[in-house]
């Protein structure tokens, strides 16, 4: 019985034709159809990009920096002057990319604002950026600049903030362009002194030169799954110019930077030229400072909006604490609410956290552990279901903090 001969299921050669075959279950498929199939899928996949750089092109950013502002008061208490800054740079940001949708040649070009914010530990320079990227609905990513290194050497390449920021918006290239990324700890990559190294400072300078790309805006090419640990991979191609970048860090000494720079000391009285703030000189802090800390002068040049946060005090931290859409009393309350068991905290057992909180000199976050301590066997011997109300004390919340904070 004579073999049956295969043919292409698509075109209809004959495999006697001399043709190579690929085959299925139920049918066969030609390479010249595979090449054509190919076209057709590349075709497709093009389109759909330039619908999606279409979308982008048409972003257009409704909110004013008023209305950004006051979303902004609803999760952020105080920092009023860095919410103001925050608020106009991002919107000039996004109104930039839509002016560049519309621009015709020869008319003014805008350059890109990225911001740098500076403040203590527990301030909300995190929440700040978080809560901007959530009104303004476009991916967002936090990277750790202290994990970073200069390229061919042990760490993370920077390229890899944008692999985070691509995963943010699920891969989508043409929204991830349009996205914020939030630099935290950038204080920690400052060189030792203000001076060229004469050795190879992988960590700190490297890492600064390593930056300037992307801060700047250039097409870079973005290993999709992390860069050293799968070298086969294939790149993805990122335009920076319309990424948002925000810096953010302690910057722990830099007072004294710029106290030198004013002319005066943090401690005693020298001869000032204008009124200086010395209960928080963050409030004159500028690009000069930041190199005299150890910023290099490139990446200051891409900062051009530098904004400070103040130190919070006790009026601010209670109003943290109660105040806020996401204030931390709400929280347990509303989890405990879950259970069917009613929380409430007396007046003086609120004031007491506070003390305690501006003691840690731990901000915001101060607050986040004593509540911890004092809510976690209460939590955890909690009967539900009882619709029994649990009142947090004075002499309550004093004991817990003995046993842990002495």
């Amino acid at each position: 019985m004579a073999k049956k001969e295969r043919y292409c299921s698509f075109c209809g050669r004959k495999e006697s034709e001399g043709i190579l075959l690929i085959e299925g279950l139920e049918a066969c498929i030609c390479t010249n159809c595979t090449t054509k199939a190919n076209e057709i899928v590349q075709h497709i996949v093009k389109e759909e990009q330039n619908t999606q750089l279409q979308k982008v092109a048409e972003f257009h950013l409704e909110k004013k920096p008023k209305d950004i502002k006051a979303f902004l008061d609803q999760y952020v208490i105080g920092q009023e002057e860095a919410k103001k800054v925050l608020a106009v740079a991002v919107y000039n940001h996004y109104k930039r990319i839509d002016y560049y949708a519309k621009r015709k040649d020869n008319e003014v070009e805008i350059d890109k604002s990225n911001i740098i914010l500076i403040g203590e530990t527990g301030t909300g320079k995190t929440l700040l950026a978080k809560t901007i990227a959530q009104l303004i609905d476009v991916p967002f990513c936090i990277a750790d600049a202290t994990v970073f290194t200069q390229a061919g050497y042990v760490g993370e390449d920077v390229e890899s903030i944008l692999s985070r920021l691509l995963q943010a918006a699920d891969y989508n290239v043409a929204k991830a362009e349009r996205g914020i990324v939030f630099i935290d700890e950038i204080d920690k990559v400052a060189r030792a002194v203000d001076n060229p190294s004469i050795t190879r400072d992988v960590s700190g300078e490297g890492v600064q030169q390593a930056l300037l790309k992307l801060l700047e805006g250039s097409i870079v090419n973005v290993p999709p799954e992390g860069g050293r640990k799968h070298p086969e991979q294939k790149f993805i191609q990122v335009d920076t110019k319309n990424i948002l970048f925000i810096a953010g860090g302690a910057f722990d000494g830099i007072e004294r930077k710029i106290a030198n720079r004013l002319n005066t000391s943090i401690i005693g009285y020298k001869k000032e030229s204008k009124k200086i703030n010395k209960e928080n000189l963050l409030e004159h802090v500028s690009a000069q400072d930041l190199k005299t800390f150890g910023l290099i002068p490139e990446l200051c040049g891409r900062f051009p909006v530098i904004t400070h946060l103040n130190p919070l005090d006790k009026d601010t931290l209670k109003r943290i604490l109660l105040q806020p859409k996401n204030a931390l009393l709400k929280q347990y309350t509303k989890l405990l609410q879950l259970d069917n068991i009613s929380l409430k905290f007396e007046d003086e057992a609120v004031d007491y956290i506070v003390e305690k909180a501006v003691e840690l000199k731990l901000g915001a976050r101060g607050l986040r552990a004593i509540i911890e301590k004092i809510m976690t066997d209460i939590m955890f011997e909690a009967e539900t279901d009882t619709n029994k109300p649990i009142e947090i004390t004075l002499d309550y919340v004093t004991e817990k903090c003995v046993q842990v904070f002495v």
